[in-house]
């Protein structure tokens, strides 16, 4: 399968990739490994502002690379049940094919397992 340049970039360098430790960290994760897909969102927030985000995910070099944007773009947000960009619209950046669709829909909703963690004070100390 070829990819794009946007998510080659992002799945070789997966700069956000690992976990949160220490103290109000909060933790959402979605999908299933046995049927190849998982992503797990971990977040910081100070006073409803995203200050840190990783992510580990067990997937396709385009979930990969989404949730490592994600992760990445999210940083500096104010806490809300949203992606930094629509699925539409990041499916189209990085030219994910139809049939993959429902993998961003997993990145989706690991996202907004985490947020909801965060905005009920879930945190995983």
């Amino acid at each position: 399968m070829k990819y794009n340049d946007l998510t080659r970039r992002y799945f070789e360098t997966a700069a956000s990739a690992g976990r949160l430790s220490a103290s109000a960290v909060y933790r959402g994760a979605a999908g299933n490994r046995e049927h190849g897909t998982w992503v797990q969102f971990d977040l910081r927030a100070t006073s409803g502002t995203l200050q840190e985000v990783r992510f580990l995910a067990f997937a396709c070099p385009h979930t990969i690379a989404v949730s490592a944007w994600v992760a990445e773009q999210a940083v500096g947000m104010r806490l809300a049940r949203v992606l930094p960009s629509g699925v539409q619209a990041i499916s189209r950046q990085f030219a994910v094919p139809a049939e993959k669709l429902g993998r961003l829909l997993i990145v989706e909703d690991a996202w907004l397992a985490a947020i909801d963690a965060a905005m009920g004070d879930a945190s995983i100390d």
